[in-house]
């Protein structure tokens, strides 16, 4: 079910109904089959508009109020009641920034066409097909595409040079750019651009643009694609302002593996939590450190086949798995750069177009494979790598309390004084840690939110550090290196399954599970065990209490001197020879 199925109840509007709209029966069908009971506020503001009074569209609404649903029911019932069946064209651009959202909105849309007897046809233009494939699909005209802006481009401009012409744009009579904070975060802006000289003139084209927040780029759009736009806001803020708590915690380069190892294993997290990390290398250490100590998790990265990382989301959503650690490569100069900008540094024209480029240099990376998915139910977002940049923060945070739920932002930084001072676990990007933090403090201050400072009592997580650094050892470069191997061949053969025959075969569940053990060089069973002693004095009695073990500092316990440690003897200093 797609994410506007997944809406929460606060975003319901009780008083509308489906028929209130005069969608036509066929619609009507599909919407109950999908659960669609009520329509949300929204929807059920933007249809109405939308259909009646054809007007463009622009909203502003948080993940998981709707926004799919708000877009997608008007495209699908103005092409129920102009089809005759008999001829197709091109009447629907959808685009989205990410692939993985491409495949859930082109999902979502097959859900509304069910009853509609093939009349209308959409395609994926950003799934993995060949082009053989994709052309026989494209050479029947379908009524809707969705795609990213990028692959939109890609085959218009192909085409172009070929001199055959598979899209045709000039019958386009909507257009639609989802998640348009994101898309132009992307650096798709001069994709639009170009996208503005394929499609029809403004006034015959109707416009939606999605979005989470509303500022200057999202204006410029404006101007370019709608005329007269209506502007629905859903003031969701306070929902999120009150679900949504803040916390970043300062550490050494290790104690990150170290404090993860300790929450994950005493279950000091309740429900389900994403992990983010800021390359992929650093999520299979992360993954092989903690699997070490039985502690389950499944990888979600770019180098993973689209198929696999669809299914990973969605199981992850099922709740099938807790734990997913997500790379989010938004390690971009350009980001940087914009912030600076932001915070007052002066900068001159060349500056901002070597910025644009370098935007654009980048676009074609598939990271950030996360932004635009649907993640449902997360209880708590874990920064174990700090973003680059506040823009990224925000994205990321916003996988929790969402929908009316509440959920956690846990950040471990790395002071500048602490950088580089354990090499194996050090990470290029943290020498900027404490500057990002400043500027995510001021503007989550900027926009009401504070992020409070938390301080694990290190003394009771002591004990468990010389078990963190002997499965620490174990994750060697080797290690990493056959692991993400062995897991690129595990999901390329899961992928070819999930393919083939998945759906109709839910009994392959176990073999295509995403949190199998790749396990390191050395095998170290007994880490998987907590023993009693290493536990506080106040968790020893009752087991079944680990999950609420106070791991922050209490003043007025744990004061006493720690015993001095004996250095051992070393052997070859001792060793006497004889004659």
């Amino acid at each position: 079910m797609s994410s506007t199925a997944a809406a929460s109840e606060a975003y319901i509007d009780a008083s509308a109904s489906w028929e209130s709209f005069n969608l036509d029966p066929r619609l009507l069908q599909a919407l109950d089959q999908v659960g669609f009971e009520k329509p949300t506020l929204i929807q059920s503001n933007a249809i109405p508009l939308a259909l009646e009074e054809k007007r463009d569209i622009i909203a502003k609404a948080s993940t998981g109020s709707g926004k799919t649903g708000a877009y997608s029911i008007p495209i699908v019932q103005n092409l129920l009641a102009e089809s005759d069946g008999s001829s197709h064209h091109i009447k629907s651009i959808i685009l989205v920034p990410t692939r993985e959202l491409s495949t859930q909105v082109f999902k979502f849309i097959e859900k509304l066409l069910l009853y509609s007897n093939n009349s209308i046809q959409v395609v994926n233009l950003s799934s993995n097909m060949n082009d053989q494939v994709l052309k026989s699909l494209l050479i029947n005209k379908p009524e809707i595409i969705v795609s990213t802006p990028n692959k939109l481009i890609q085959v218009l401009e192909a085409q172009a040079e070929e001199s055959e012409k598979l899209i045709d744009l000039s019958t386009v009579r909507n257009l639609t750019i989802d998640e348009v904070d994101l898309i132009l975060s992307y650096g798709y802006f001069e994709d639009l651009q170009k996208l503005e000289t394929y499609l029809p003139i403004k006034k015959n084209l109707q416009t939606f643009l999605m979005s989470a927040t509303i500022n200057d780029e999202l204006n410029e759009l404006k101007t370019k694609f709608c005329t007269k736009p209506a502007i629905l806001k859903l003031n969701d803020e306070n929902v999120y302002h009150n679900n949504l708590m803040q916390y970043y915690v300062k550490t050494t380069e290790f104690d990150k593996f170290l404090l993860a190892y300790v929450i994950f294993k005493l279950n000091l997290i309740k429900g389900k939590t994403l992990v983010f990390v800021n390359n992929i290398e650093r999520g299979y250490r992360l993954k092989l450190f903690m699997e070490q100590f039985g502690i389950r998790s499944c990888i979600l990265n770019s180098e993973l086949p689209i198929n696999s990382r669809l299914h990973i989301i969605d199981e992850f959503n099922k709740n099938v798995y807790n734990l997913l650690i997500a790379t989010d490569e938004t390690v971009e100069e350009a980001d940087v750069e914009e912030e600076e900008e932001e915070e007052g540094e002066q900068k001159e024209q060349k500056d901002s177009k070597k910025s644009k480029s370098k935007s654009k240099k980048n676009k074609n990376n598939d990271y950030g494979v996360t932004r635009g998915s649907d993640f449902q139910n997360v209880a708590c977002v874990l920064n174990f790598d700090l973003p680059v940049s506040s823009k990224a923060y925000i994205h990321r945070i916003g996988r929790t309390a969402r929908a009316g739920k509440s959920g956690m932002a846990l950040s471990f930084v790395i002071p500048t004084k602490e950088f580089g001072k354990h090499k194996v676990a050090s990470l290029k990007t943290a020498k900027r840690d404490e500057k990002v933090l400043r500027r995510v403090l001021k503007q989550q201050l900027r926009n009401g939110f504070e992020i409070k400072p938390y301080q694990f009592d290190m003394k009771q997580v002591e004990g468990f550090r010389y078990r963190s650094e002997d499965a620490f050892r174990a994750v060697s470069q080797t290690a990493i290196k056959e692991a993400r191997i062995k897991e690129l061949k595990n999901e390329l053969v899961n992928s070819d399954k999930l393919k083939r025959f998945f759906e109709e075969n839910p009994q392959d569940l176990a073999t295509l599970r995403h949190d199998k053990e790749l396990r390191p060089t050395r095998i170290q069973s007994h880490l998987k065990r907590v023993p009693e002693y290493l536990l506080p004095e106040s968790a020893r009695q009752d087991v079944k209490n680990i999950g609420f073990v106070p791991f922050h500092k209490n003043k007025g316990r744990g004061k006493g001197k720690k015993k001095p440690t004996r250095s051992k003897a070393d052997p070859l200093k001792s060793f006497k020879h004889r004659k």
